[in-house]
């Protein structure tokens, strides 16, 4: 199935590792030219800047395809507009947005502070926010039709028992900005839909796997933990025209766990 990327700008946050990582690779694959978003930070400046471009030079080098490494913050309104700018100089006009980036800090409520919790709402609720009212500003003001995909979760649903309150809320809460932007740009030509996995084998739950996989397989109506390119498959779907009669949607790629 053609699903008509090729020459389309995407970009994705937290593009260079991860699930961000495989959604860019399997963009790549269809011919999209994908902008590989890292976070912006000064102690870990270099670091991050070569995870991205590393993840940009293998796109090239497999795909033939133009890619870009964008340094930013989603939560610093100034950097965003920075980021867009960087990418429509370098790629051209946005067509996707792909919003990954997130924070999942580990604390029981009763012992939180407000700064962890404000942190990560600003990063992954408000930083969907800024990201995607950037695009959706420049979409309209050239009469473009775009796609928008929010990566959430089965925790925005079922919580979690594992200390990692905010970072379910701001899923939840994305889920109810997918329906509500959804809603408003409709008509627009703008569709905005969410993802929400269950647990993928990445690096950031390895150590736990490693523990106690069995644990986890339980909760699965299909007995595997997800592979990135498992849910990819799904995004980079959505992210197409193939996708272009759904708009407002939260689509379950969880194994079976949420089956709704």
């Amino acid at each position: 199935m053609d699903l008509n990327l090729k020459d389309k700008v995407v970009l994705v946050t937290g593009g260079s590792r991860g699930l961000g990582k495989t959604i860019c690779m399997v963009l790549a694959s269809e011919g999209a030219k994908a902008a590989v978003n890292y976070y912006r930070n000064a102690e870990k400046g270099v670091d991050l800047v070569k995870e991205a471009e590393a993840v940009v030079q293998e796109i090239k080098d497999t795909y033939g395809v133009e890619s870009l490494a964008v340094g930013c913050d989603v939560s610093i309104e100034s950097d965003v507009i920075e980021m867009f700018d960087l990418i429509a100089e370098n790629l051209g006009e946005l067509d996707v947005l792909v919003n990954n980036a997130a924070v999942c800090p580990t604390c029981k409520v009763h012992k939180m502070s407000e700064q962890m919790w404000s942190e990560t709402i600003r990063t992954n609720l408000t930083g969907t926010f800024f990201t995607s009212r950037e695009l959706v500003k420049r979409l309209l003001a050239a009469e473009r039709q775009g796609r928008i995909v929010n990566i959430v979760s089965q925790a925005a649903f079922r919580g979690s028992t594992t200390g990692h309150a905010p970072y379910d809320a701001s899923k939840g809460g994305i889920v109810s900005f997918t329906i509500a932007l959804a809603r408003e740009v409709a008509q627009k030509g703008i569709c905005v839909n969410a993802v929400a996995p269950g647990m993928i084998r990445t690096e950031m739950v390895a150590k736990v796997l490693k523990e106690n996989e069995e644990k986890y397989l339980n909760r699965i109506p299909l007995h595997r933990i997800a592979e990135p390119k498992d849910v990819a498959d799904v995004v980079v779907f959505m992210s197409s025209e193939r996708a272009c009669y759904m708009t407002g949607a939260t689509v379950d790629v969880t194994g079976g766990i949420l089956m709704r």
